[in-house]
């Protein structure tokens, strides 16, 4: 059984810093493509960041590059989301995403998620 376990989500106030973290089991994590995806507060389901089986590339939605840093442990089965400068809109609810496609984690249709972590971000 695959699991998703996301950690770190907190109340910050606005120009903090937070990691997240995702712990996997279940899949052979360095075969998968990891992503973390956030549901603000009344939208969507939205694309942050993913990051390739082997950490040699990264993608980003254009608003967070610079200020989120996605990374992972291929020893641990971890992935992490770095997230700097935090501002009232990053408020929302992450997500981590497995595939061992990248394209489906680009499309939202990944073949597992986490149960998500609620990031606060306070003005």
């Amino acid at each position: 059984q695959v699991q998703l376990v996301e950690s770190g989500g907190g109340l910050v106030q606005s120009g903090d810093s937070l990691t997240l973290s995702c712990a996997a089991s279940g899949l052979t994590f360095s075969r998968y493509a990891m992503g973390w995806f956030r549901r603000a507060p009344g939208k969507g389901r939205a694309f942050v960041a993913a990051i390739t089986s082997s950490s040699d590339n990264t993608f980003y939605t254009e608003s967070m590059k610079g200020r989120f840093t996605i990374s992972r442990d291929n020893a641990k089965n971890t992935v992490y989301l770095q997230m700097n400068s935090l501002e009232p809109e990053d408020t929302a609810v992450y997500y981590c995403a497995a595939d061992s496609n990248l394209l489906e984690i680009y499309r939202a249709r990944p073949d597992y998620w986490g149960q998500g972590t609620q990031v606060t971000v306070s003005s």
